[in-house]
C-alpha cells in the first residue's frame, strides 16, 4: 500500500498489556481450565455477557451474573468480578513512544477499545489520549468490534477516509478479520516491537530501534 493516511489502535492487549496475561494467571489460581475465559469470551460472542457489558447493555452486576452463570453452564465456578480487576493492564512505553513520533510526524490517529466504562478524561491516560484525534468506545457507542458499524464511526470521525488509508493493530484476529475485509491493512499485535517494526515500514517512520 501507499503511505496510509491514518493508524487505528486498539487499546488493551496494544498499547496496554493483554488482559489474557491476567486471566490466565487467575485461571491457573484458581484451578480452572487454562484458556477457560478466553473461551466463554468467544462463545456466542455477539450476544454473550462480555457483549452486552461492552455495549452497555447491563451493568457491572448484571456482567457477574451472565458471565458467572455462562462458566457454570459449562461446570465451572468463577468469580466474574476477579476476572474484571484483569482487564487494567499497563502501559507499554514502545507503543507510547511509538504513538507520539507518528503523531509528531502528522500521521492520524485513532483508538478503538472496546470497554466496559468511558476512559476517564481527564485521567491518568491524559499524555497517551492526547496523540488521538478519534477515540472510538464500545461503551460510549453501543457497538463494539467486531461489528463492522464500528470501524466505519472510526472512518466517518476521520473525514470520511477509505479504509484503503489506513492500517489497524489489534492483538485478537476476530477483530481484524472485519477490518481486512472492508480493505485496511492490518497488524496483528503479539510482540509490540515486532509489530512496530512492521508498522514503521508502511509509514516509513522509526518507531522502534534498529
Amino acid at each position: 500500500m501507499t503511505r496510509p493516511t491514518a493508524v487505528l489502535f486498539d487499546f488493551g492487549g496494544v498499547i496496554s498489556t493483554s488482559p489474557m496475561d491476567a486471566f490466565a494467571a487467575y485461571e491457573a489460581r484458581a484451578g480452572l481450565p487454562a484458556g477457560l475465559i478466553r473461551q466463554l469470551n468467544s462463545t456466542n460472542p455477539d450476544s454473550n455477557a462480555w457483549a452486552r457489558y461492552e455495549r452497555r447493555e447491563v451493568d457491572q452486576d448484571g456482567f457477574c451474573d451472565l458471565f458467572e452463570a455462562e462458566a457454570a453452564a459449562l461446570g465451572h465456578t468463577v468469580d466474574a468480578h476477579v476476572v474484571l480487576a484483569g482487564l487494567h493492564g499497563d502501559l507499554r512505553p514502545e507503543m507510547v513512544s511509538a504513538l507520539q513520533t507518528l503523531s509528531k510526524a502528522g500521521v492520524r490517529l485513532a483508538m478503538l477499545t472496546n470497554n466496559v466504562s468511558p476512559i476517564e478524561q481527564p485521567g491518568p491516560l491524559d499524555d497517551v489520549l492526547s496523540c488521538f484525534e478519534v477515540i472510538v468506545q464500545s461503551s460510549v457507542e453501543g457497538v463494539r468490534k467486531p461489528e463492522p458499524a464500528f470501524y466505519e464511526r472510526a472512518l466517518e470521525r476521520l473525514g470520511g477516509l477509505a479504509p484503503t488509508e489506513v492500517v489497524f493493530l489489534d492483538d485478537l484476529g476476530i477483530n481484524l478479520k472485519p477490518a481486512r475485509a472492508m480493505g485496511m491493512t492490518t497488524i496483528k499485535v503479539g510482540d509490540p516491537v515486532v509489530a512496530l517494526r512492521e508498522l514503521q515500514e508502511l509509514v516509513d517512520l522509526e518507531l522502534v530501534a534498529a
